[in-house]
């Protein structure tokens, strides 16, 4: 399984999903996100899916678990890269109510 990178821009957590996000993926991705959030310098969380194959619901509960952690710091969660599949599962679940869609992780950063 390939790794998951991170990236702190300003106060912007970039977290660049790769090919599965399911159940085993989720528990690692939000220990650490978590760990980098509660680190004191993030406010809004970027989830770039360019790389994702394959979501399942525990992809969406980690990406709304983070987004009640950021909005209670005053900040808000963007995705990026969403492919067909993964936009269809987000319009579905009605993800898009509560998250910001960019094209690139640098353009929601410039928006966030």
């Amino acid at each position: 399984m390939e790794q998951v990178h991170y990236e702190l821009q300003g106060q912007s957590l970039i977290v660049y999903v790769t090919k599965e996000l399911d159940h085993h993926a989720v528990i690692d991705l939000r220990a650490t996100s978590d760990k980098l959030i509660q680190a004191g310098n993030v406010k809004h969380i970027i989830f770039d899916f360019s790389d994702v194959d394959f979501m399942d619901s525990s992809g969406i509960g980690l990406i709304m678990g983070r987004h009640k952690k950021v909005m209670f710091l005053g900040g808000k969660t963007a995705v990026t890269g969403v492919g067909k599949n993964i936009d269809r599962i987000f319009r579905m679940s009605g993800l898009y109510q509560i998250v910001e869609k960019y094209v690139t992780p640098q353009e929601a950063v410039e928006n966030l």
